[in-house]
């Protein structure tokens, strides 16, 4: 088995994926801690014959986490931001300090589409920009949905939204303070992500395909104006195409990969953004 972490500052993801048939088992999700209890935390370790690994989490949490696995594990694969990998060159001055769950998003957006918006709905919203070519722009970090609520310190941050509620609902005014700063914070990641996708998009003169993935992904779907497909796995996606290690993965097959729509057309980005700004 395969064992794929996606570790966060606040949440580490993991899953299982066959070797022979590229089948995903199991998967799990736990707090990222200081200490990992295989078994409890993590898979046992005894059925895994190699781990890749994206981690945002402060570097002892990793060099913990890391060499616990060597001594469980014969191949470990660590994931790190660069300047180029797979045809995309990084837009960050200092290409190491862009956060690798972000970069692994990038690449596998580009493997998938050419050129792509990529949005990850984590604890921070961030959005990251690919042109065909495989320039990456950089990108935007705007607080996640919970990270505003909890800023507003309003005894509201365990009260989720609905991820199944309707845009038009959770745009509308809040009829209570729950609804307030729910409606409010919704409309606050939603606004930022459609006018951040039009901008660059106009700026740059072309219509690139929108992908979102993490925690919030599906109810910041919900309010996106433009044609955008749901990938939870992005990230192991990413992994994936840096380190293949089934035959599926060296022929170019990601995991979970959906099926992208078209972009809108950049007129139409274009005449949208162009009706905002006069509002």
């Amino acid at each position: 088995m395969i064992l794929d972490l996606d570790i966060g500052n606040t949440l580490s993801k993991w899953r299982l994926k066959d070797v022979i048939s590229s089948e995903i088992r199991s998967r799990g999700a736990v707090w990222t801690r200081e200490e990992w209890r295989p078994g409890a935390d993590i898979p046992d370790l005894d059925v895994v014959s190699a781990v890749r690994i994206s981690s945002v989490a402060r570097r002892a949490v990793l060099e913990d986490t890391v060499a616990l696995l060597q001594r469980r594990v014969g191949v470990v694969h660590v994931a790190r931001s660069g300047r180029e990998a797979l045809g995309v060159t990084s837009g960050y001055e200092e290409p190491g300090r862009l956060g690798v769950d972000r970069w692994m998003g990038a690449l596998a957006g580009y493997q998938l589409t050419g050129g792509c918006c990529s949005v990850d709905c984590g604890s921070a919203i961030t959005i990251d920009f690919v042109l065909p070519g495989g320039r990456h722009l950089g990108g935007y970090i705007i607080p996640g949905l919970r990270l505003m609520k909890e800023s507003l310190k309003l005894g509201t941050r365990n009260v989720a939204i609905d991820p199944d509620s309707e845009a038009d609902e959770l745009l509308a005014p809040g009829k209570n303070t729950v609804e307030a700063v729910n409606h409010g914070i919704y409309m606050a990641a939603v606004s930022a992500v459609n006018r951040i996708y039009a901008e660059v998009c106009d700026r740059e003169g072309v219509a690139l395909p929108l992908l979102l993935t993490g925690g919030d992904a599906r109810v910041v779907s919900r309010g996106i104006r433009v044609p955008h497909a749901i990938w939870p796995d992005m990230v192991y996606a990413g992994l994936e195409a840096c380190y293949p290690l089934t035959a599926a993965e060296r022929a170019g097959k990601m995991a979970g990969a959906p099926h992208v729509p078209l972009p809108a057309p950049l007129e139409r980005i274009r005449a949208g953004l162009a009706f905002s700004t006069l509002l």
